[in-house]
């Protein structure tokens, strides 16, 4: 089916692949999102790795007759830094994978 220097050549392209691959894997979980709801009110830094780094609270959005206000600025916050993180990774793989369509999250 393969010649013998194709499917090493193509072997050489998934080895490099992988290892470029790895390596992004690794800066991604050094680069951070930032996402800001409520003007500014909340803001929300989520890594690479989609973990939350950090949350910010302005003073003035913390109104104890308002909690519910809060809590849904955070939220908000939270799942777009969760959502942006995922775009983030997914732009760099795809710089790499080209137009191999694998599956989300196959590595």
């Amino acid at each position: 089916m393969f010649k013998g220097g194709n499917m090493n050549k193509m072997m050489k392209q998934v080895q490099k692949m992988q290892a470029d691959m790895a390596k992004l894997q690794a800066e991604l979980e050094e680069r951070d999102v930032e996402v800001a709801s409520g003007g500014g009110a909340v803001k929300v830094v989520a890594t690479g790795k989609k973990e939350i780094k950090e949350i910010i609270i302005a003073p003035e959005a913390v109104d104890p007759e308002d909690v519910e206000m809060l809590q849904d600025l955070i939220l908000s916050a939270v799942n777009e830094a969760l959502r942006k993180a995922e775009e983030m990774v997914a732009a760099e793989m795809q710089k790499i994978t080209g137009n191999l369509n694998l599956p989300p999250g196959m590595f």
